[in-house]
C-alpha cells in the first residue's frame, strides 16, 4: 500500500541567519532539518574562532550561503531586502552589534512587520553582564546547573557544551522561533526573541527545582538522586575498561538488577533509598561490575529490563544494533552525522547537505534584486516570488 508523505513541516518558511558560532547555527540547523529555507549570511573571513574547516561543520548543514561584508552599505541593503522576503532572522551577536550594523529589529521590522527576530546571547539583551564575553561554561555556571554536575569532592565537570549552547541556547531559540512564527501568522505581527543561554539553562533545571522542593535534592554535589550519588543511577567500570550505565530508580527495576547480580538477599541493598548505605552499595556494585568485561554484563542484564545500557563512544554508537535499526546516523556529502530529529511520521525527510561557502550567491542576489551587473535594482521579488524562485 502506497503512503503519501506530507511535506516537511517547515517547508515554505524562509529564515535569514547571520553567521555566528554555537547556538545560533544549531538553531539554523534545526530549522533547516525540517524544511525551512535557511539563507546563511557568511563573513568574508569565516566565523569559526578556532579556524576549523567549516565545510566539515555539521551545524551548518542544509543551508544556502552567500558571503557578504556587513561593513559595506550595499551588503546591509541586500540583507534588508532579503528580510522583506523572509519569515524570520536569527543572529548571535552581542547586544547592540546588530543595531550598529543597521540590522536591528527596529529597522528590519519596519520593512517586514511580521518578522520573527531571534536574538541569541549568553547573558541576555539586558542585565549587568549583558555586554560581557563568555562561553557555554560561564552561562551554565550562573544558572545553578554547572554546580550540580561532577563527582563528589571534585570541581564541577563541564558537560560538553550540550546544556548552554545547544539545549538552553539553540534548541530554545528554535522553539521560540516556531512559536513566534505561529503567532505572527495569526496576527500579522512579528516578535523579538531575547533568548539567553543563562535563561535556557535555568529552564532546563526545572526538574531539579522540583526535587529540591520535595526535599530530595539537598546534599552536596555527587550525593543526590540523579547526580551520580545514588548507586542505582550511576556508571560503573568493567574489567575491560569499558563502562555501563545503571538507571534502576524504581524499586521493581532495582530488584531485577539485584536478582541478576545475585545480590537479591544481600541486606546492604534491603532499603534502596537509605542514603546512609549508598556509599557501601556503590562500592559493592563497583566490585561486581569490575569483575567481568562489558560484553558479559550486556548479555546478562540487557534482557532483564532493569534500566541497563552500555556507555558507548561516538564510534561505537554508529555500530549499535538499536541505532542501526532506526538509522539514527546517516552520511551526507561523505560525512557521518546524526539524523535530523525529531522524526515526523509519514513525512518527507530532509537529506542533509554539507555547507559550502557562497554556494548560492547568484540566486540569492537575484532574490534580493541585484541585477547581472551587480547593481541594486529598483524592484526585487516579492516574498511569494522569492519562495517560488522567481527573480
Amino acid at each position: 500500500m502506497k503512503v503519501d508523505h506530507m511535506r516537511p513541516p517547515l517547508q515554505g518558511v524562509r529564515v535569514i541567519e547571520l553567521a555566528g558560532i554555537g547556538p545560533a547555527p544549531f538553531c539554523g540547523m534545526m530549522l533547516a532539518d525540517h524544511g525551512a529555507d535557511v539563507i546563511r549570511i557568511d563573513r568574508p573571513g569565516g566565523s569559526d574562532p578556532m579556524g576549523q574547516d567549516q565545510r566539515r561543520d555539521i551545524l551548518l548543514r542544509s543551508r544556502r550561503s552567500i558571503t557578504l561584508d556587513l561593513k559595506q552599505p550595499e551588503s546591509i541593503e541586500i540583507v534588508s531586502r532579503l528580510i522583506e522576503t523572509a519569515d524570520g532572522l536569527i543572529e548571535g551577536f552581542r547586544p547592540g552589534v546588530a543595531e550598529r550594523l543597521g540590522l536591528g529589529p527596529d529597522v528590519l521590522m519596519k520593512r517586514n512587520p511580521a518578522l520573527v527576530y531571534g536574538r541569541m546571547t549568553g547573558w541576555g539583551q539586558a542585565g549587568p553582564l549583558s555586554d560581557k564575553a563568555g562561553h557555554d561554561l560561564n552561562y551554565i555556571s550562573l544558572s545553578g546547573c554547572l554546580a550540580a554536575i561532577g563527582p563528589e569532592g571534585q570541581p564541577p565537570l563541564p558537560p560538553l557544551n550540550l546544556i548552554g549552547d545547544y539545549g538552553g541556547g539553540g534548541m530554545m531559540l528554535a522553539f521560540g522561533f516556531v512559536t513566534a512564527l505561529l503567532a505572527a501568522r495569526q496576527s500579522g505581527e512579528g516578535r523579538i526573541i531575547d533568548c539567553s543561554m543563562v535563561d535556557g539553562a535555568a529552564a532546563l533545571m526545572a526538574g531539579m527545582w522540583s526535587l529540591k522542593h520535595n526535599g530530595t535534592w539537598e546534599a552536596a554535589r555527587g550525593q543526590n538522586l540523579l547526580d551520580g550519588g545514588a548507586p542505582f543511577y550511576a556508571c560503573y567500570a568493567c574489567a575491560d575498561g569499558a563502562f555501563v550505565a545503571i538507571a534502576a530508580i524504581e524499586n521493581k527495576f532495582f530488584s531485577r538488577l539485584l536478582e541478576a547480580l545475585d545480590l537479591g538477599n544481600d541486606q546492604l541493598f534491603a532499603d534502596q533509598y537509605d542514603q546512609s548505605n549508598w556509599p557501601g552499595m556503590k562500592s559493592r556494585l563497583s566490585d561486581v561490575f569490575s569483575s567481568a568485561p562489558r560484553e558479559f554484563w550486556t548479555e546478562k542484564l540487557l534482557e532483564r529490563d532493569c534500566c541497563f545500557s552500555e556507555v558507548l563512544t561516538m564510534d561505537e554508537a554508529l555500530a549499535n544494533d538499536h541505532n542501526r535499526a532506526r538509522d539514527s546516523y546517516l552520511e551526507g556529502d561523505g560525512y557521518v552525522q546524526p539524523r535530523p530529529a525529531p522524526r515526523f511520521v509519514a513525512t518527507e525527510t530532509i537529506t542533509p547537505k554539507m555547507w559550502k561557502r557562497d554556494s548560492d550567491r547568484e540566486a540569492i542576489l537575484r532574490e534580493a534584486g541585484v541585477d547581472a551587473t551587480g547593481k541594486l535594482a529598483n524592484h526585487w521579488p516579492s516574498k511569494q516570488q522569492a519562495a517560488a524562485g522567481i527573480g
